[in-house]
């Protein structure tokens, strides 16, 4: 869920924005600024969880500490599909998790609903807050294609239309402060309109999105995807929230046993631990 982020880049060129551009898009994002502001004023600074879950921090630590997206086991009977080489699903399955299972904010603080992650990703929020929740799926398309040299497909788009493109090939330092302006320019209301439609959710790939546009609105990535005999998909989803907070590989709320694989079925809703989405809100890049 995402909040007012953009006051934070008004007088801050060093994030990679020119005075002029700046006060034209301060001019056309004004409304859009207000607007967030009145939706975020009437709700808490961290939301508690929408759906009931069973609290899975007990203990900082998972009793199997799974290293990497790609060793948390698939459900009996499925296999993970197959991943191509220099895909996106091949890339995220060594995305790397943390030993610790506590959702940390961007100011060190604990998040107070510690019910929604089965596992940490364990990639940096930032001390400021803004990698919120379609941060977080920018974030990790950027990374992916970043760590493939495929600099040109790297590009984000603002609410207003405005693209912001990576042009400066392998320079870490640069591509870090880029996504900090992008963070701070783009969100889930940009992503939906951004992205494309999937049709028929049985299509989902790793890589695709859920997303609700708004002020606030959320957003969340497919990371994996494992298939049975009888041609059943399960999908796995990793998120950010607000405010900023260590992105997490979410737990399904609707599991008994606190699973983080998702089933496709044709229920037209998804409820996961702290939005609710339709299939309809699927989208690919």
């Amino acid at each position: 869920m995402e909040m007012v982020k953009y006051s934070f880049f008004l007088l801050s060129p060093h994030y990679g924005i020119s005075p002029a551009t700046t006060l034209s898009n301060i001019m056309q994002k004004l409304p859009l600024i207000f607007l967030s502001c009145l939706v975020a004023c009437g709700q808490s600074s961290d939301q508690q969880t929408t759906t009931t879950v069973k609290d899975n921090t007990t203990t900082d630590a998972p009793a199997t500490y799974y290293k990497t997206i790609g060793e948390i086991p698939v459900p009996e009977g499925y296999k993970r599909v197959p991943a191509g080489a220099g895909s996106f699903d091949e890339w995220a399955r060594t995305i790397p998790l943390k030993k610790e299972k506590t959702v940390y904010l961007y100011n060190g603080t604990k998040k107070r609903n510690q019910a929604a992650q089965y596992a940490v990703v364990d990639i940096p929020t930032g001390k400021q807050d803004l990698q919120q929740c379609a941060d977080v799926v920018m974030r990790l398309r950027a990374e992916y294609l970043f760590s493939h040299k495929k600099y040109n497909e790297i590009a984000f788009m603002d609410y207003t239309g405005k693209w912001y493109k990576w042009e400066r090939g392998n320079d870490r330092p640069a591509f870090d402060r880029y996504l900090q302006t992008v963070f701070g320019w783009c969100g889930s209301a940009s992503l939906e309109k951004q992205l494309t439609s999937v049709p028929d959710f049985n299509n989902i790939k790793a890589g695709d999105v859920l997303v609700q546009g708004g002020f606030p609105g959320h957003a969340m990535i497919v990371v994996d995807l494992a298939v049975n005999a009888n041609g059943k998909k399960v999908y796995m989803m990793v998120q950010g929230y607000q405010p900023a907070q260590d992105m997490h590989v979410l737990v399904n709320p609707q599991s008994e046993t606190g699973s983080p694989w998702y089933e496709v079925t044709n229920e037209k809703d998804i409820t996961t631990p702290e939005w609710q989405f339709t299939q309809q809100n699927l989208k690919t890049w």
